[in-house]
């Protein structure tokens, strides 16, 4: 029962992904006659329109990085050496893949929107859809098991499966940390990108360092035994 309802849940999270690159590519081609030629493709941290792109370009980019990316987190399971460690995370990992597309839609929708003249501010969108991101990081990791794209893959995690649970459990609570802090981002108006940008690296940082120090006590603890 347990495993017909994990691959019910699977078959659902799949059709929600072929449904929102399929909304993506039919919203995009249905705007395009209406759109700007360049259409807005960059905002600066003012939260104002600083680049562009040609009009062909600048609706086809977003879907065409979506299914690219849909597709080689499709495959990377597949290819990985240690693929089966995956079947024991694989909802939370095609949860990730059903989040990014939602968050490629909503850059894509962002552009459109900016085209048809509806100047919704990315320093209120961007710090909400890039801290939900954030977030569900957090969930996959921690439930991700050793592997050789998904996660904290330094030398040291992938040298100790308990280095690797230690410090995924410590990565996934700063990771929902740093979630929250992209998302109070939205009051801070041009310094919006600080508090997406500081939290992402200072987790990436010190969960590197600490799969390091966490390795060290392991080997001095198996030494002096």
């Amino acid at each position: 029962m347990k495993q017909n309802h994990l691959e019910l849940r699977m078959k659902t999270i799949r059709i929600c992904i072929i449904g929102i690159i399929i909304l993506t590519v039919v919203l995009s081609i249905g705007v395009f006659p209406h759109m700007p030629d360049p259409v807005p493709s960059h905002w600066n941290a003012a939260g104002t329109v600083d680049g562009y792109l040609p009009k062909f370009w600048g609706l086809v980019l977003v879907p065409s990085l979506m299914i690219g990316f849909c597709a080689l987190f499709a495959v990377l399971p597949r290819i990985d050496p240690l693929r089966e460690n995956y079947q024991k995370f694989r909802d939370y990992y095609e949860m990730f893949i059903l989040i990014f597309a939602a968050f490629l839609f909503f850059i894509q929708l962002q552009i459109i929107l900016w085209g048809l003249g509806i100047h919704v501010s990315p320093n209120l969108t961007m710090p909400i859809m890039i801290g939900i991101l954030f977030i569900y990081i957090g969930f996959l990791m921690e439930h991700a098991e050793p592997n050789w794209f998904v996660g904290i893959r330094t030398p040291w995690t992938l040298s100790s499966d308990s280095v690797w649970k230690k410090t995924h459990q410590k990565c996934a609570t700063l990771f929902k940390l740093a979630g929250v802090v992209s998302m109070i981002g939205i009051l801070a108006g041009m310094y919006a990108w600080l508090f997406i940008l500081v939290p992402a690296l200072a987790v990436a940082a010190y969960t590197v360092v600490y799969s390091y120090v966490e390795f060290r006590r392991e080997q001095d603890n198996g030494i002096s035994k």
